[in-house]
């Protein structure tokens, strides 16, 4: 049996408005069925919102997005697939130089944090204040 869900559903589980999810749909990301004026979502449709939402999250554009969601759906042409592959392996080395970015900038902030935490600890600092 298929699942389905509704768009007060999808939002409350995904945390996002209603008004996402239908920018969503609009952008072609999401196909629901309508039931009168109702939209019914798939688990496809689902799984695509999770993926949309995370890849959103990670930087990617809607128009990214949707151009890894057509590789996708053609993936079983090998130029497609090929194509979806140096897609998404370009994106994992630019969030690997993001992810080496953000330890290098934490372990600054860790390093002035400490020095400001030693000023304000320092014996003169308190006299000052």
């Amino acid at each position: 049996m298929m699942a389905y869900y509704t768009i007060s559903e999808l939002a409350q589980e995904f945390g996002v408005t209603p008004r996402t999810i239908r920018h969503y749909e609009d952008e072609g990301l999401l196909t629901p069925r309508r039931k009168g004026a109702r939209r019914i979502f798939s688990g496809r449709d689902r799984a695509r919102l999770k993926l949309a939402l995370r890849s959103k999250r990670l930087g990617l554009s809607i128009g990214e997005i949707r151009e890894l969601f057509e590789l996708y759906d053609g993936a079983g042409n090998a130029r497609r697939t090929e194509l979806f592959l140096a897609k998404i392996e370009h994106h994992r080395t630019r969030l690997e130089r993001q992810r080496e970015d953000i330890t290098v900038m934490l372990s600054e902030i860790a390093f002035f944090e400490a020095q400001y935490r030693k000023q304000l600890a320092a014996p003169s600092a308190r006299r000052k204040g």
